[in-house]
């Protein structure tokens, strides 16, 4: 059997030029990167005169070690789509070096159902986070740099919020010392290093609308506080434009194509466990304004990817889903029952209809939103008919279906069904309703997501979370929008507390406020802004021979 890599190796790669006359755009409106790679330009998300396409927004239930396939299924589905005679295009993040390297792996599809390049875009692709790292620690330097040279701004160097940034995880650089070494050599202070997909820059790239939504924004980032406790931004440092210039390329979404042709927009990558977890507003503004249906995908499940898409993205794109799909698996479902991962091939009736409660947890959490819901079921080798009926029969339970897809063996040939169930559900009227108003107050919003998203009782403000709101509500940000950084593993703060638990409560430890992103993220539990490497790292099994052939890249 081939490898995901080796299967697109072997592609029919179509030149990136042709790609954009699939997805109407002409070619003055692309900026090649190569062969098979393009930036966009702007000026296709402003000057489409269309109305928009339909979008469709692929979530899962929440992930375990034996995998779901939301972004194949998400490639699978617009493959068939496409297939299907509807003009069709994605809209991904980008992966992270760090998953790549570590244990994740990429975030390109799998089998047939992939984008491609596939090694490029796991890789360096168009160079979008080495230009985000680069404008995160520029800032840090130059914030440094303002306390070294007489620190006309007050900055108080324990009350400092920026930190400095890395696209690999690496659990050493999580605490350290900066400013060591006398006078010449900074100011003495403790510092941290998070992942690049966790700056406030990562998650204002992809909720930008233009180039200078962007300035403005990276202007209202707070990056610490004086000795008095007032906030100090980036309009203070006055960096706001060099830090732009730096990121002018990287807004531009990149354009590549599936392995069955389909246009696909790759663009940003923030986590879902500790930022907004979708791509770019840009990316998917300018799918639905080219293509009559959009496919998008948001991060980990839809506790955490799919909310945000719909309490925080939806806002500011101006379109809201069509359709929701929900992937789960059967073997998925079955470790949320507590089957162990080598029993997982093993037919298990009893274990899977106590690992449903999961999907049904989100189920009726994505209905809520009073738009469709289907499930896609991934299928694996070993499912049973049996098992793929019991979930079948548990989904309709909540008014909803659920179809079989096969898109890793057959592509979009292997979701045909699925495809034409999200054609038939995207016609329907929808009414969609958020979770919260703007105007509710945080902790308003925060029982609301964990009663109503997660299944909980609601939520638990350490002192120091509690005293940071009324520092906010003096401040004038309490009222934004909110970011729970959560394990992804489950509905609650507890990664161990699998499939639906209920009577629990989430611990909010403290609060990050992000002005420029325009949004509060409240710390839960354990989460970690720099995750640390497995002991296997996957980057063990990565190689390159003397033709630049690469193996072992999933």
């Amino acid at each position: 059997m081939q490898t995901d890599i080796e299967i697109a190796q072997a592609a029919d790669v179509k030149p990136i030029t042709e790609i954009a006359t699939i997805a109407g755009l002409k070619a003055h409106e692309i900026e090649p990167y190569g062969y098979d790679k393009a930036k966009i330009k702007l000026d296709p998300t402003v000057k489409r005169d269309k109305t928009l396409g339909k979008l469709i927004l692929v979530t899962s239930i929440n992930p375990t070690p034996a995998g779901e396939g939301k972004s194949t299924v998400t490639v699978g589905l617009a493959d068939a789509l496409q297939m299907a005679g509807k003009k069709t295009m994605i809209a991904l993040r980008e992966p992270s070096l760090g998953p790549v390297m570590g244990m994740k792996g990429g975030a390109t599809g799998g089998g047939y159902a992939q984008v491609i390049p596939m090694a490029d875009i796991n890789l360096h692709f168009t160079g979008d986070f080495h230009a985000l790292t680069s404008a995160h620690d520029t800032l840090a330097a130059i914030l440094d740099n303002s306390m070294q040279q007489g620190n006309p701004l007050n900055i108080d160097p324990r009350r400092i919020l920026w930190k400095r940034v890395l696209d690999i995880n690496d659990r050493a650089l999580r605490h350290i010392n900066i400013g060591m070494g006398g006078p010449t050599s900074g100011v003495p202070r403790e510092d941290g290093f998070d992942i690049t997909v966790a700056s406030e820059l990562m998650a204002i790239l992809t909720l930008s609308t233009d180039l200078m939504d962007l300035k403005s924004r990276i202007a209202r980032i707070v990056v610490g506080y004086t000795y008095t406790k007032k906030p100090v931004t980036v309009n203070d440092l006055g960096v706001a434009g060099a830090l732009t210039v730096l990121l002018k390329d990287a807004i531009k979404p990149n354009l590549v194509q599936t392995l069955a042709h389909t246009p696909a927009i790759i663009h940003g990558g923030p986590f879902a466990n500790i930022a907004q977890g979708t791509n770019s507003i840009l990316a998917t503004k300018t799918a639905l304004q080219l293509a009559d249906y959009a496919v998008t995908e948001a991060g980990f499940g839809a506790d955490l990817g799919g909310e945000k898409f719909l309490d925080v993205k939806v806002p500011l794109l101006g379109k809201t889903p069509d359709t929701i799909v929900i992937v789960a698996t059967v073997r998925a479902l079955k470790h949320h029952g507590n089957v162990a991962l080598k029993d997982l091939n093993i037919e298990n009736v009893d274990a899977l209809k106590m690992g449903l409660k999961n999907l049904g947890q989100h189920l009726t959490a994505m209905g809520r939103y009073g738009i469709p819901v289907i499930v896609a079921i991934n299928r694996f080798t070993d499912d049973t008919e049996v098992e793929l009926q019991v979930v079948k029969t548990y989904v309709e339970q909540f008014g909803a279906s659920a179809y079989t897809t096969e898109v890793w063996a057959k592509g979009g040939v292997g979701a045909k069904t699925l495809a034409a169930a999200v054609i038939e559900k995207s016609a329907q009227e929808s009414d969609f309703t958020p979770l919260y108003q703007s105007s509710d107050d945080a902790t308003n919003k925060l029982n609301s997501i964990v009663q109503v998203i997660y299944g909980g009782q609601g939520v638990e403000l350490s002192q120091v979370a509690q005293r940071q709101l009324l520092e906010f509500k003096q401040l004038g940000w309490d009222k934004l929008p909110i970011i729970m950084a959560k394990t992804q593993y489950s509905l609650s703060d507890d990664a161990k507390q699998l499939g639906a638990p209920k009577k629990f409560v989430i611990h909010i430890r403290e609060f990050v406020p992000k002005l420029g992103a325009g949004f509060l993220v409240a710390m839960t539990g354990s989460i970690l802004t720099m995750p640390g490497l497995p002991k296997h790292p996957a980057a063990l099994d990565i190689d390159i021979d003397k033709n630049g052939i690469i193996t072992g890249l999933f």
